[in-house]
């Protein structure tokens, strides 16, 4: 059983960085095809992908946030890190980890955000509030 779990700061200030890091335990965070996202939900507004690293290390960004976003992993803990820039209050957000099987898939950097619902394992979430 796969299981994912985010931890981070719950209270960050306008226009300092995000670092959120998932770990993943029952399963590597190496192995073929998967890959793992970092997705978003503000209150009262829809899922937002922000991004995802791959099994073989890649990485895969929102062009809405890629300016201010940078996933990494460290394979030795089975963990991968979102790092969020320059945050504001409209960062405020539940953040999510999660996995997908793109096994099947033509194109990740398309497949990645508009397949969420494809996604099988996700982390329970932790808020984020941007505040002074």
């Amino acid at each position: 059983q796969v299981q994912l779990q985010e931890s981070g700061p719950g209270l960050v200030k306008p226009s300092q960085a995000l670092s959120l890091t998932c770990t993943v335990s029952g399963g590597s965070i190496t192995t073929k095809y998967y890959y793992w996202s970092w997705i978003r939900q503000p209150p009262g507004k829809g899922l937002e992908w922000m991004g995802a690293i791959a099994f073989s290390g890649m990485t895969y960004y929102s062009q809405s946030l890629k300016s201010r976003t940078s996933i990494s992993r460290d394979t030795s803990k089975n963990q991968f890190t979102l790092q969020l820039s320059s945050v504001t209050p409209e960062d405020t957000a539940v953040y999510y980890c999660a996995r997908v099987d793109g096994s099947t898939w033509y194109d990740p950097e398309v497949d990645l955000g508009n397949r969420v619902n494809e996604y099988d394992y996700w982390g329970q979430g932790t808020q984020v509030t941007v505040s002074s």
